[in-house]
């Protein structure tokens, strides 16, 4: 908990001060933080992790983009007593890494209709894991930049990464309130 209340902090003064921040700049002075789920345990989950046929795709982006990705693998988990599965990508494009897009049931609602990310190795948005397991602590799920300001385009979760369950942690998608402090 310690480490999520750290790195909401420092995710809401990068929002207010961050030269490429994604709220628009008239935004930022009033700006009162980033409003999220209270912080579950039971949102912290071990997935098994299995390998996919490596398949080449162009996620839709917010704004009519596309952007290069592999799909490298599976992950499957428990959460709230639902088995779930998410397909894993690479990023093929300028830096590399894994990622992991999702919608839920709470988008569109509660979150931004666009989806979330849980994970993205090439922003350090990685919880670790070891052999075929791998870390999904959805306390850390964040909207993507597109759901601040629509100049930006972001990749948004495929039909593989959409769950009928609502996952009730993480980022909300209210960015004008004060925030769970």
């Amino acid at each position: 908990m310690a480490a999520w209340r750290s790195w909401r902090a420092a995710r809401d003064e990068l929002f207010r001060t961050h030269p490429q921040s994604p709220l628009p700049p008239e935004r930022r002075e009033s700006f009162a933080g980033v409003t999220f789920y209270p912080y579950d345990p039971a949102a912290r989950v071990e997935g098994v992790v299995s390998p996919a046929a490596a398949e080449r795709l162009e996620l839709a982006g917010s704004a009519g983009s596309r952007t290069p990705f592999i799909r490298v693998g599976r992950t499957t988990f428990e959460l709230g007593g639902d088995e779930l599965s998410l397909d894993l990508y690479w990023l093929d494009a300028y830096g590399g890494g894994l990622f992991l897009p999702f919608r839920d049931g709470s988008n569109g609602r509660v979150t931004y209709g666009g989806g979330r990310y849980l994970l993205d190795t090439v922003k350090g948005a990685d919880l670790g894991g070891a052999g075929d397991r791998l870390l999904l602590d959805f306390n850390f799920a964040y909207n993507p930049s597109c759901s601040y300001d629509p100049r930006w385009a972001c990749p948004l979760p495929p039909p593989a990464n959409r769950l009928a369950v609502a996952i009730k942690a993480g980022e909300q998608h209210l960015p004008q309130s004060t925030g769970d402090r």
